[in-house]
């Protein structure tokens, strides 16, 4: 009988301890957020997703040759003389078209290293983090604002202009009046 009553005490003595937690948070006001009604405010220098400003990007690479994780991609075309580009919004001349700009955020590290060499601050991360996808393929945002169909032919008129360029640099050049004067026969 002694045995019995030893082991309802400490069954119910181990139960009061266990308790003890739960009645010190029944008195308490609840802290949960209803989440996708209300978001958490984040801190000032959070990195979450990037943001490619197009109008301000000149095509440098800088940020592709920075990242650690190669999750940009960029590719660029020479204008043709002729061609105006605009200007960036603190007022640097394009030179370049931007024909492909892609960053796959599944290899991103939000490293925040990619941002702090462009030279216009057009890349930059967002207060944005949820971007969840089914697919893989989902996280590879295209920035370029150029459509393929348009890329292919910037692609194209370049390339004429360097054929032209070379064309004209090979062929040869008409002597002039005082050149054949002073030629030896």
């Amino acid at each position: 009988m002694k045995q019995y009553l030893k082991n309802t005490f400490d069954g119910i003595f181990t139960v009061l301890v266990g308790m003890k937690v739960t009645f010190k948070h029944l008195f308490t006001p609840a802290v949960t957020i209803q989440y996708p009604d209300v978001k958490v405010k984040l801190p000032e220098r959070v990195r979450n997703r990037l943001y490619v400003n197009m109008d301000d990007c000149i095509g440098c690479d800088q940020c592709s040759r920075a990242c650690p994780v190669s999750c940009i991609e960029i590719e660029t075309v020479k204008s043709i003389p002729g061609e105006d580009l605009g200007i960036t919004s603190n007022g640097k001349k394009k030179a370049l078209w931007v024909t492909k700009f892609n960053i796959d955020i599944a290899k991103c590290c939000y490293c925040q290293l990619c941002v702090f060499p462009c030279p216009t601050e057009c890349i930059y991360m967002t207060d944005v983090y949820e971007f969840a996808e089914y697919e893989r393929s989902n996280f590879l945002y295209k920035f370029a604002t150029l459509t393929d169909e348009e890329a292919v032919q910037k692609k194209i008129n370049y390339e004429k202009l360097q054929a032209e360029k070379a064309a004209a640099a090979a062929k040869p050049k008409p002597e002039t009046p005082a050149q054949t004067e002073n030629k030896p026969e």
